[in-house]
């Protein structure tokens, strides 16, 4: 008998488990309307922060690495479309280098020329809260003032993009 109980305890165990890591067809595990999972980031300058720390602030998290060629294609339209027309409002932009050492994160920052903040994202520890861990970068996360998640992207498409601006130009307003 408590075989069994064990046995069909342990099935349960998975079967929630599992059900708590659902992803959708980009790989996320978290939705537009979902709360934003806190966390802890370790900045490049040395300095941390965490995700709720920002509340009161439209927040852009867009997960990266080196290796990432459609990152760095992304990363110059980040930086001219969107954090030089907002750093001085009410918006914060983190890159959260997946899973590298500091070194390749600031050869990163370097060769893309960007000078919005970079964090380390250590064991995907911050990147598995958001998405299954092999679903891959670029993707960006759009989290509203009371830290909600607005809006979901993945890779990088101009007209996605494009509705990324005006849903963080639209919270601004608010």
């Amino acid at each position: 008998m408590n075989k069994v109980i064990i046995t069909i305890g342990f099935i349960m165990g998975l079967v929630f488990s599992g059900m708590a890591q659902v992803q959708d067809s980009r790989g996320y595990i978290v939705k537009v309307g979902d709360m934003a999972p806190d966390f802890e980031m370790n900045l490049t300058d040395g300095s941390k922060l965490k995700l709720s720390d920002l509340k009161g602030k439209v927040v852009m998290l867009q997960f990266t690495a080196s290796w990432c060629g459609v990152c760095r294609k992304e990363m110059p339209f980040i930086e001219k479309e969107i954090w030089q027309k907002h750093k001085e409002k009410d918006f914060a932009l983190y890159a959260l280098d997946l899973d590298e050492p500091q070194e390749k994160a600031e050869k990163l920052i370097a060769a893309a020329g960007i000078t919005y903040p970079v964090a380390l994202d250590e064991g995907a520890a911050i990147f598995t809260k958001y998405a299954h861990k092999e679903s891959g970068v670029t993707r960006n996360v759009i989290v509203n003032k009371e830290g909600k998640i607005i809006y979901l992207t993945r890779l990088f498409n101009q007209e996605e993009f494009d509705g990324m601006k005006v849903v963080i130009e639209n919270e601004l307003k608010k």
